[in-house]
């Protein structure tokens, strides 16, 4: 009927090659390969959620969070080099966006600055690759390395634990872009 929109479900895929492909990983087999393609799908969905915005990943949720997209890269960007750089791979390195006196640095400095957006996508990606190339130089998943919070950690739960970090994030990720513009899939 002329005027009406093709009816579509909220959970369909977004459209495209991107995330068609994201969950073409295996479903049997080597563990590394099944968790590290996994993640990998998480990492996609989180860039596809964002996918051609500009300012608006610095809207916020609602009063008063200062929930927003932008600010989950940046909150993942630390994730990612929490875990992998200095748990796993024992680096000294600061946290990129938050610290103790901005515990919420990441939300919180997420602003609509073309700079801001664009160190945040530049330091996610640095950090997406790092953790990449540790996991596949590891002789296996049974790598540790020592957390104050966890205690021993092995590359195996760290996996893991960001396929389950991404996965909620990204639910949160589904309701901003929602509120944005509408946009809808996972």
């Amino acid at each position: 009927m002329e005027g009406m929109s093709e009816v579509i479900r909220r959970g369909q895929l977004f459209d495209g090659e991107a995330s068609e492909s994201r969950f073409a990983g295996p479903t049997t087999g080597d563990e590394r390969r099944m968790l590290v393609d996994m993640l990998g799908a998480q990492r996609t969905t989180l860039r596809l959620k964002c996918a051609d915005l500009g300012p608006e990943l610095a809207e916020r949720s609602v009063e008063p969070s200062t929930l927003s997209l932008l600010g989950l890269v940046r909150h993942l960007a630390d994730v990612e080099r929490r875990w992998f750089r200095q748990v796993l791979d024992g680096q000294e390195v600061p946290f990129l966006f938050w610290s103790a006196e901005a515990p919420d640095g990441d939300f919180d400095g997420a602003t609509s600055a073309p700079e801001v957006i664009g160190e945040a996508w530049r330091a996610w990606q640095a950090e997406v690759e790092f953790a990449e190339t540790f996991t596949e130089r590891a002789p296996d998943l049974d790598v540790s390395g020592k957390d104050g919070w966890r205690g021993e950690v092995s590359l195996r739960w760290v996996l893991i634990h960001m396929i389950e970090e991404y996965a909620r994030h990204n639910g949160h990720a589904d309701l901003l872009r929602e509120r944005i513009d509408g946009a809808i899939g996972v």
